[in-house]
């Protein structure tokens, strides 16, 4: 077995979400719940097929963030690996509509940060272990930084 790791190419502020699934139709599926969820919200996704043919599959409404989450998916290359970028809002808009698209399994990371994704490949195939989603936790916060945090939540819409 050999690990690695692939650092997720995207611009510094944008969000994604990298997850895995089960089947074909998950490319689909995400696409309609993210649709549902957030018709507003500019998105690419693809879909690495871990049997058949296995294409890097994609959808979305977007072009250029369709592209970013091709290219994402084939340096990962991991079977039944899914990566959503996003434009337009944030993952949390929509995060419990993916989890619960039938055939998702599970979620490694949703995040704007710096991200890397740890891989293992054998003679069968890849899989993905985990993330470094951002950088080394540094201190525990303070009621200064408590007072900023509460300020920038109501700031962005998501605290009263």
């Amino acid at each position: 077995m050999n690990l690695s790791v692939v650092p997720v190419e995207k611009p510094a502020e944008m969000n994604f979400i990298l997850g895995h699934a089960h089947f074909i139709k998950t490319v689909d599926d995400i696409h309609e719940a993210i649709v549902q969820t957030n018709p507003a919200m500019k998105f690419g996704i693809a879909f690495c097929e871990a049997s058949g043919p296995c294409l890097a599959r994609s959808s979305g409404n977007d072009g250029a963030l369709m592209s970013l989450a091709q290219k994402n998916a084939m340096a990962i290359a991991a079977g039944h690996t899914f990566i959503v970028f996003m434009q337009g809002g944030f993952p949390v808009n929509i995060l419990n509509t993916i989890k619960n698209v039938t055939e998702v399994c599970r979620i490694h990371c949703a995040t704007a940060n710096p991200t890397e994704v740890i891989i293992a490949e054998t003679d069968l195939g890849r899989a993905v272990l985990g993330v470094v989603d951002g950088e080394r936790t540094k201190a525990v916060e303070t009621d200064a930084d408590v007072k900023v945090r509460r300020e920038f939540l109501r700031k962005i819409g998501y605290k009263l």
